[in-house]
């Protein structure tokens, strides 16, 4: 049995969760998100609280609990309060600015980069080098923040390129000449 999967979920007051069979929709002050889960896991809303569990003891009901209520939790803290990740860009010449639903980035390229930006994400720029990537839905928060490092990742000489704030990029040392 999973150790995560058997807490219970505390649903805010300000939250509204829906379970129409297997599909979970969460309605906040911050947005409505809606996800289908596996049908080997049980989800019970009763009295404020949501209730995961295993449909039987199989290997993938027992595998599915767990990661269920990791995702449906994360839904409810997403509605309610947001995500975010920072992102830092370092050389030259790079800078991002944002234009509508696009994210226009100068990556040391020859060509400008356009990004369109997905519904339900926000992503401001402060200081032409500072990006800070928010929105209710962690999975997808995470994957425009790796999409937008992707275009140009740090590289370890001089550590040009895209990274999350607070990571760690090993640095190498130069060619060093006699």
């Amino acid at each position: 049995m999973s150790r995560i999967g058997e807490l219970p979920i505390e649903i805010p007051e300000k939250v509204n969760v829906t379970v129409d069979g297997f599909a979970v929709t969460v309605e906040g002050p911050g947005g409505k998100l809606q996800k289908t889960f596996n049908r080997d896991v049980n989800i019970e809303v009763s009295e404020g609280v949501l209730k995961v569990a295993p449909r039987n003891n199989s290997r993938p009901a027992r595998a599915m609990h767990g990661t269920t209520r990791s995702i449906i939790s994360s839904m409810v803290e997403g509605v309610t309060g947001g995500f975010s990740k920072q992102l830092e860009i370092n050389g030259v010449g790079y800078r991002a600015s944002v234009q509508g639903r696009t994210l226009n980035l100068n990556l040391g390229f020859s060509h400008q980069i356009n990004y369109t930006i997905p519904e339900g994400i926000t992503v401001t720029v402060t200081a032409n080098t500072n990006l800070k990537v928010e929105g209710a839905d962690k999975h997808m928060v995470g994957q425009v923040t790796a999409d937008i490092k992707r275009f140009s990742p740090v590289e370890p000489y001089k550590g040009k390129g895209v990274r999350i704030v607070g990571e760690y990029v090993r640095r190498k040392e130069g060619k060093k000449t006699a």
